[in-house]
């Protein structure tokens, strides 16, 4: 089988960017419930004391009696559309692992800080450009939680397709909940279509574990793709996958990807 990693040729440095615009929310208290108010005080609260080049970055906040004015960077649209509108409606390796491993690194950041994100899926991995391969941030923190490393919680939280066996069984999660939810982003991205039979309940097949490999498309994905052991597995530790990411780094002027100890290795 051909190494995908040698299909779409080498990706130059672009020029700088423009700094983008910002995104400003404008939430009217007197409107919306008082839940989706929690949410994003939430979000606030947690982004307040995060700054890391995978997370979207917070600008200001401010209050008045009828509306909350948010100001967040301008990112550029989402990894879903990024994965419906490749020609295939799914993902070549070489650009999921560069996009994977940057969505790695930011929840290797978060969990340090006991941050939970709680709600990880292809729409809050926002794009910072239109390029083939873009620098990513995670973003909606508003069901983020502070769970300690030995902590749990029980109260559901998130998209129902991302959840975890253990969230819907309330036995109790923690940074486990959001390694699950990147487990199924590899999948969607590779595939295009989610590891569940439609036909049948979602919730029973996450409990036993019963994910689908069908030879359309899994067939032509490389076997290290199939399996998850998170950074260090083999399917991301390439040479290519590290040229890729040493290239982003060098045109965001900031080094949080890759580890000197493998230079020499993979040059």
């Amino acid at each position: 089988m051909p190494d995908e990693d040698s299909d779409d040729g080498d990706h130059q440095p672009d020029e700088p960017h423009e700094p983008h615009e910002p995104d400003v929310q404008v939430i009217d208290k007197l409107r919306f419930p008082s839940k989706q108010e929690a949410q994003l005080k939430n979000e606030v609260a947690i982004l307040q004391n995060l700054s890391h080049p995978g997370v979207v970055n917070l600008e200001r906040m401010f209050e008045t009696p009828e509306r909350i004015f948010v100001v967040m960077e301008k990112l550029r649209g989402d990894m879903l559309e990024m994965i419906l509108s490749h020609e295939k409606g799914r993902l070549p390796e070489r650009i999921t692992k560069f996009v994977v491993a940057q969505i790695l690194v930011a929840l290797k950041h978060l969990h340090e800080k006991n941050i939970v994100h709680c709600d990880l899926k292809p729409e809050n991995v926002l794009l910072s450009s239109d390029e083939m391969f873009p620098q990513v941030k995670l973003c909606d923190f508003g069901f983020a939680r502070i769970i300690g490393e030995k902590c749990f919680r029980r109260s559901v939280v998130g998209t129902p397709a991302y959840l975890a066996p253990e969230v819907l069984r309330n036995k109790g999660y923690n940074r486990s909940l959001d390694m699950w939810s990147f487990g199924v982003i590899v999948y969607v991205s590779l595939s295009g279509t989610f590891p569940f039979n439609e036909d049948e309940d979602i919730h029973e097949q996450i409990q036993n574990a019963a994910f689908m490999y069908p030879p359309n498309p899994w067939r032509e994905i490389s076997p290290e793709g199939c399996v998850d052991k998170c950074a260090a597995h083999a399917w991301l530790q390439t040479q290519q996958a590290w040229r890729d990411l040493r290239l982003l780094e060098q045109r965001v002027g900031r080094r949080y990807l890759t580890h000197r100890s493998d230079d020499d290795r993979y040059r």
